[in-house]
């Protein structure tokens, strides 16, 4: 177990505001890029104007997921000329709930000892053993973080309650591997409500496509513009008006989804769509239904779509869908423009 999944963390690394009120990165281990590394300050909120104070906040860049846990130090401690600090744990698998429960323990270590050495150790134990124990700090062992956890840890009930028959926009835009955009002031709520989104294509159990803090900078842009379709989170409002961006903008605050121009013609509902929006909304509105049940109702749909358009496939040369063929089906046209567009992002199209 332990060689596996501790393979998947890459570096800590130590941010600290000090009683001047200057924030400096001071401590990493094993090593962090420069690039890297200016991500990591841009989005630990001591280097933010705000006195928004974020605890725990993750996101991606260049592949790499970063955990950014920020502590308030009360006197007296070991550290006495440091107000507050940030832990930064960077590593190739999304799942929240580990590190932030790594980073914790990592915090209070520090607090205690006042010097990174015992975080090096405590992260060199973890990383060979896969646990890290100690009396007064709390006990931490990866096999307690299941990855599906993290997958199922948000809520899509909440999604679809929020968005009603809307979520079908949702729904579609993912199975189209479409670029998705949601903007809300609150990091906290862009978070939670991104999270979930990978879970309406359960099928595919890819979370790589989700970027759910993303600022408008060349470097972080350049790096989403690599993804062919995501899910990308933005507290600044200015994004709204970035149609480069996106194909379904969604207006967390609001409540209110747009589909961009371009998208359009790809994204028409038709009859086909109400009836898996209406089997999302009577899902989750159930309320004997759990979260993992509606992901499940949701999933088998998508299951049966999909062995539908292989067998299209099957029927055709070298089981791939042409437009010609699959107008041989008489489907109706919204039916016809999805499957098509369908059979593209799952890579059954003949180019």
């Amino acid at each position: 177990m332990a060689t596996t999944e501790t393979q998947f963390m890459l570096s800590v690394g130590l941010i600290e505001k000090d009683v001047n009120g200057d924030t400096l990165w001071v401590w990493c281990y094993p090593s962090v890029g420069s690039e890297l590394r200016e991500v990591l300050l841009s989005k630990c909120c001591l280097t933010q104007d705000s006195r928004n104070f974020h605890t725990f906040v993750f996101g991606q860049f260049c592949r790499t997921w970063y955990y950014i846990t920020t502590a308030e130090v009360q006197e007296p401690t070991a550290l006495n000329k440091v107000t507050h600090f940030s832990i930064a744990v960077t590593a190739k698998d999304f799942n929240p709930e580990k590190y932030a429960a790594l980073s914790r323990i990592l915090c209070r270590m520090y607090i205690k000892h006042g010097s990174p050495v015992k975080m090096m150790e405590a992260y060199i134990t973890v990383l060979t053993k896969g646990i890290c124990q100690s009396d007064e700090n709390g006990s931490f062992l990866i096999k307690d973080h299941d990855v599906r956890k993290a997958y199922l840890a948000g809520s899509v009930k909440d999604v679809v309650s929020q968005f009603g028959m809307e979520t079908i926009i949702l729904y579609t835009a993912l199975m189209l591997k479409k670029r998705i955009v949601v903007h809300h002031p609150r990091i906290e709520a862009l978070l939670e409500f991104t999270r979930v989104l990978p879970a309406l294509t359960w099928h595919r159990k890819d979370w790589s496509i989700l970027h759910p803090y993303v600022h408008l900078t060349d470097a972080e842009l350049e790096d989403l513009k690599k993804c062919p379709g995501y899910i990308a989170g933005f507290v600044d409002p200015d994004v709204s008006n970035r149609s480069d961006l996106f194909d379904v903008f969604v207006n967390l605050s609001d409540s209110v989804i747009t589909v961009s121009q371009s998208a359009k013609e790809a994204m028409a509902m038709g009859k086909l769509h109400k009836e898996i929006g209406q089997l999302i909304v009577q899902s989750a509105e159930d309320p004997e239904s759990s979260d993992s049940q509606v992901i499940k109702d949701i999933s088998v749909k998508t299951k049966e779509i999909l062995a539908n358009l292989v067998a299209l496939a099957n029927e055709c040369e070298d089981s791939k869908i042409t437009l010609e063929g699959l107008k041989q089906h008489h489907f109706p046209p919204a039916t016809e423009n999805f499957l098509f567009h369908l059979a593209a992002a799952e890579q059954l199209l003949r180019i």
